[in-house]
């Protein structure tokens, strides 16, 4: 049986798939409320649609999704550049353990490279230790900037 890990930029096709890992990472591993399927899809179909405003890389085996990664695109005013956020990076549990995060972290960080950014930045909840140290691992530091958020 062939294992080969694909990490490619998401298509129209891949929609159906993304919904429902986005919907998983949302709802299961972050437990936050389900944002529905008309606004996830609706997402996923505006970044497909604008590439302006970001893109979205998917993790596929043996023709099923088994990850994603999520980048939104801004301007660094400080740099004069456009700049990257790595917001979202998730791997379905059972594909944990093949590198495919690390493969997903490593086209984003190719991707911006490649198009002059100016730099990538990632986030991610405070107690996810994992995705932590994954970013370490892949180079990242922590930034002396502080995020604040207002609802």
């Amino acid at each position: 049986m062939n294992r080969t890990i694909e990490i490619r930029p998401a298509t129209a096709q891949d929609v159906g798939g993304l919904y429902e890992l986005m919907k998983q990472y949302i709802v299961d591993f972050y437990k936050q409320p389900d944002p529905g399927e008309e606004r996830l899809k609706g997402l996923i179909t505006h970044l497909l649609e604008a590439p302006v405003s970001g893109l979205q890389f998917v993790a596929e085996e043996n023709g099923e999704l088994i990850g994603f990664a999520t980048l939104y695109f801004t301007f660094s005013s400080l740099k004069v550049k456009r700049q990257a956020i790595l917001n979202d990076l998730f791997v379905v549990s059972k594909a944990r353990g093949k590198k495919v995060g690390e493969k997903l972290f490593q086209a984003s960080l190719e991707y911006i490279r490649e198009n002059g950014f100016a730099s990538m930045t990632w986030e991610t909840a405070k107690d996810n230790l994992v995705a932590q140290s994954l970013y370490e691992k892949m180079g990242g530091k922590l930034s002396e900037w502080l995020v604040y958020e207002i609802n």
